[in-house]
């Protein structure tokens, strides 16, 4: 009872907001007080990555999460997630193009193109974009169940920045598999009623 009042409690949101902001606010404190070591661009390059993947991997899980406590509280807080996953993206995308190409448009694509991970990582980068623009109730009501069915590309978002991170990393392979393992289960519990579903369509068909 006490959880899923707290779930349901008007502070919830505001708490999800902060935890959400606060690797941000750490980056930035860092950048300003000579906290990023040698190389900072490569570390807030890194560190925004690492949040994209961690709030889309929670974000995936709200689900199934739901599921399995049964607090159906927990889907207020899929949005909110959601657009900070796309938030971190950008800024893991923004600082790349700044200081890796200058805003130099004909470098990037350069590189997205002869660069495999990075072609990975951009186009997990591009599916974001409509999934944040229709994350709004309007949207959602102006699409009806075609949004459900957009709104499954965050699968694909997954498998593409968990296969970015793998490919990107050179010697401890740890937390990318780590990654993958979670993801492999979150994709894993939405197949399983996917099949089941078309299975029992088949049947009633006949």
């Amino acid at each position: 009872m006490g959880v899923s009042l707290a779930l349901k409690s008007v502070y919830a949101k505001p708490v999800v907001h902060l935890l959400c902001l606060l690797p941000f606010c750490l980056l930035l404190w860092a950048t300003f007080n000579d906290g990023l070591g040698a190389n900072p661009v490569e570390k807030l390059t890194h560190q925004t990555g690492d949040w994209t993947l961690r709030l889309l991997l929670v974000t995936l899980g709200i689900s199934p999460l739901r599921q399995w406590t049964g607090q159906a509280a927990l889907v207020r807080f899929r949005r909110i997630l959601g657009l900070y996953t796309f938030f971190y993206a950008c800024c893991h995308f923004s600082i790349w193009f700044i200081a890796d190409h200058s805003l130099d448009l004909a470098t990037m694509v350069e590189d997205i193109v002869e660069r495999p991970y990075i072609t990975l990582g951009f186009s997990a980068l591009m599916l974001m974009l409509p999934l944040a623009i229709t994350s709004n109730q309007a949207m959602i009501r102006r699409l009806g169940k075609k949004w459900k069915t957009l709104h499954q590309l965050v699968y694909l978002v997954t498998l593409l920045g968990v296969l970015h991170f793998i490919w990107l990393v050179k010697a401890d392979y740890l937390e990318p598999t780590i990654y993958a393992i979670i993801a492999m289960i979150l994709l894993a519990h939405r197949v399983g009623p996917m099949k089941r579903l078309k299975v029992k369509s088949f049947l009633a068909a006949r």
